[in-house]
């Protein structure tokens, strides 16, 4: 079985706040199967840490406003291309992330609300018919 996981899951240091999500759950969950990691916001090219990001509005913008929704959905666009020719039986996402949050997302004022949504990586895996996960899925 071929899983997409967000890198941020795996441990990979690519939050936006330099960290990561590690979830043991999803570790313990895919470790006898092939892992593909992803971070889409990483390959945005502004590193980790940057500045957080939210969808306002369906557009990707920044805590100070700014609109980033360009370059957000061109790194979702580079690591669509990176799996392309993969098949992928199913997709292990980060919850709540502007990128990959697969049943919520947060409401876009920064101030940890919480809406049903998907973030925008998300939405192309699964408009590519991909199966998503919620990371916290694995833990419950």
């Amino acid at each position: 079985m071929k899983v997409l996981v967000s890198a941020c899951l795996l441990g990979e240091n690519c939050k936006y706040n330099g960290k990561n999500n590690r979830n043991e759950a999803v570790l313990r969950f895919v470790e006898d199967k092939e892992v593909i990691s992803i971070c889409p916001e990483l390959l945005t090219g502004l590193g980790a840490p940057r500045t957080p990001v939210e969808l306002s509005g369906g557009r990707v913008v920044d805590r100070e406003g700014k609109d980033r929704d360009a370059l957000y959905r061109k790194g979702v666009e580079m690591a669509l291309e990176q799996i392309k020719d993969m098949y992928i039986d199913l997709a292990i996402l980060q919850s709540r992330s502007p990128t990959c949050g697969v049943r919520q997302i947060y409401d876009g004022t920064f101030t940890g609300r919480k809406i049903d949504g998907m973030g925008i990586f998300a939405r192309e895996l699964k408009e590519r018919g991909i199966p998503l996960m919620d990371a916290e899925e694995c833990e419950g």
